[in-house]
C-alpha cells in the first residue's frame, strides 16, 4: 500500500505569511559561508544540509490522505482542503478525463474536515464514481448541506451539481469491516466532541491506521480484544499529535492529543512508525520539528525503535 499525504492541519488552513517566507530567507542567507557557492555542487550540499523545518514546509491544507491499495483503488481519508491538491495531481497523473472510482472515506464532519470537497475536480466529471462512506446515517445530507446557498454556488445533488455518479454506504455500527478491492477497512469510534471515527486499512499482512481528532483516554490502552484487533501491531499509526502536553492539560475534552501521549500508546500497542497528524495551526514549521525531536527524546527512554514522522504534504509512504 502506498499512503500520501495532501492535508496535514487541524483545524483550519494556514498558508505561510510573507512575514514567515523573509524571516526564512532571512535565516537561510545567516547560514551561507563563501564555499558554499563557489560550485553548483557546494549550493547543493548547502541546501540539502538545511533543517527540515526551513527547507520546505509540512504545509497548510487541512486533513486528507490518499491511500493506494495493490489493486490500484483510490482510498482517500478526508476531504479537508487537501483534496483539491489530491485532485489536481490525480489530473496530472492519470489525464484529465480519467474515468476511475474514488472511496472517500469520512472521519466526522467538522469543517476543516469537508471543506475540500466542493473543490474535488474528479467530482464534477461524468465518468467517474465517487462512492462515500460514514458511520453517521445523516452524512449525505450533512455533505450537500455545505453545498447549498448560501455557502456554496454550485450543488452537490442535482442538476449542475457533481457530474460522477455517486453512492453513500453508511457503515451500520453492528458490522465493523468492509471491503475496497483487495483492502480490508475496520472502524473504531474515538474521542472528540460529535464524534469521530477511526479506520484501518489492511491487506497481505500490512496494516494502516488512520486516527485523527482523538483525545486518547485510558479506555484505548485497555487490553480488550477491540482495542487489540484494531490497534495492534499496526505498521504505520497516523494520529492526532495536536497539544503539547501543557496544552493538552488546558483543553481536556477539546478531543486531541498531545504528542508525548501518542508515543506512549503507539509504543503499548507495538506500532512500527508513528506519524503525528492534525497539526496545531498556530505551531510553525520549525516548533513541529521541535516537537518531533522531543518525541524522540521522549521514545528513546523506552529503549523501543519506533519511528517517528511528522505528516507533511507530500510525504509518501510504502508499506
Amino acid at each position: 500500500m502506498r499512503v500520501r499525504f495532501w492535508g496535514v492541519r487541524g483545524s483550519i488552513p494556514t498558508p505561510l505569511s510573507s512575514v514567515q517566507i523573509q524571516n526564512r530567507i532571512a535565516a537561510v542567507v545567516q547560514r551561507i559561508t563563501a564555499r558554499d557557492v563557489v560550485s553548483a555542487d557546494s549550493r547543493e550540499k548547502f541546501l540539502a544540509s538545511l533543517p527540515e523545518w526551513l527547507f520546505g514546509t509540512v504545509g497548510g491544507n487541512t486533513a486528507c490522505v490518499e491511500v493506494e491499495n495493490a489493486n490500484g483503488d483510490c482510498i482517500i481519508l478526508d476531504a479537508g482542503s487537501g483534496l483539491r491538491e489530491l485532485g489536481a495531481d490525480i489530473d496530472r497523473r492519470e489525464g484529465f478525463e480519467n474515468g476511475k472510482t474514488y472511496h472517500i472515506i469520512f472521519s466526522h464532519f467538522h469543517w476543516d474536515h469537508i471543506q475540500g470537497l466542493p473543490f474535488f475536480n474528479q467530482a464534477y466529471k461524468t465518468n467517474n464514481r465517487i462512492i462515500f462512506y460514514s458511520t453517521n446515517p445523516d452524512f449525505e445530507n450533512i455533505l450537500s448541506a455545505q453545498m447549498t446557498h448560501p455557502y456554496f454556488p454550485i450543488p452537490m445533488l442535482g442538476p449542475g451539481g457533481f457530474g460522477a455518479a455517486m453512492k453513500f454506504i453508511y457503515l451500520d455500527p453492528d458490522t465493523t469491516k468492509f471491503r475496497i478491492g483487495t483492502s480490508v477497512v475496520g472502524w473504531y469510534r474515538v474521542n472528540h466532541p460529535g464524534g469521530c471515527t477511526a479506520y484501518s486499512i489492511q491487506e497481505k499482512g500490512k496494516k494502516i491506521i488512520y486516527c485523527t481528532d482523538t483525545e486518547i483516554s485510558r479506555d484505548n490502552f485497555e487490553q480488550n480484544e477491540e482495542n487489540r484487533s484494531f490497534f495492534g501491531n499496526a505498521d504505520i499509526l497516523i494520529i492526532d499529535a495536536q497539544y503539547t502536553v501543557s496544552e493538552a492539560s488546558r483543553k481536556k475534552g477539546w478531543g486531541h492529543s498531545a504528542f508525548s501521549l501518542a508515543v506512549d500508546f503507539a509504543l503499548f500497542w507495538q506500532i512500527k512508525k508513528l506519524v503525528f497528524f492534525h497539526h496545531e495551526p498556530r505551531y510553525s514549521d520549525k516548533k513541529l520539528y521541535t516537537l518531533k525531536q522531543s518525541a524522540e527524546w521522549h521514545r528513546g527512554a523506552s529503549g523501543n525503535n519506533l519511528e517517528i514522522e511528522i505528516a507533511q504534504e507530500g510525504l509518501d509512504l510504502i508499506v
